[in-house]
């Protein structure tokens, strides 16, 4: 896989655009991100208007694509669930840096959907206690 068409893409369904923003911040960390999109619920969406929105995207998706949502239990996983019914793509919920950065990695290597554990583990290993996090590093030494 060279070309960006090539490549499965990742949607981002988070609340209020903050999908966009953490793109914006990761293109300080490893430059230009290609083939992420971000669809935002807003409070004056209604469930059908979004769910039309996301669909028409979903449709024109490659195989192997990736839906990355904010969290579980509200709209934007919901629809994406709803959608992976219809739809070859893989679904993961709780959004955060690390399991982008692990996604967007993995898929110039092949299928997302085929690495949906890894991609996972990589958001849930990200979540830790700093302080805690530090103090063993050193003793360690």
């Amino acid at each position: 896989m060279t070309t960006t068409e090539s490549l499965p893409q990742i949607l981002l369904l988070t609340h209020g655009g903050w999908g966009q923003q953490l793109c914006n911040s990761l293109r300080m960390v490893m430059g230009e991100i290609e083939g992420v999109t971000e669809i935002a619920l807003m409070p004056v969406d209604t469930l059908g208007d979004f769910y039309q929105r996301v669909e028409a995207v979903v449709k024109t998706l490659p195989e192997g694509s990736l839906i990355l949502t904010d969290f579980v239990g509200g709209t934007t996983s919901n629809v994406a669930a709803r959608l992976s019914a219809d739809y070859p793509i893989a679904v993961v919920s709780g959004l955060n840096a690390s399991l982008l950065l692990e996604a967007l990695d993995r898929r110039e290597h092949g299928l997302l959907t085929a690495c949906v554990a890894e991609v996972v583990e990589a958001g849930r290993s990200s979540c830790l206690d700093v302080v805690a996090h530090v103090r063993q590093l050193q003793q360690t030494k």
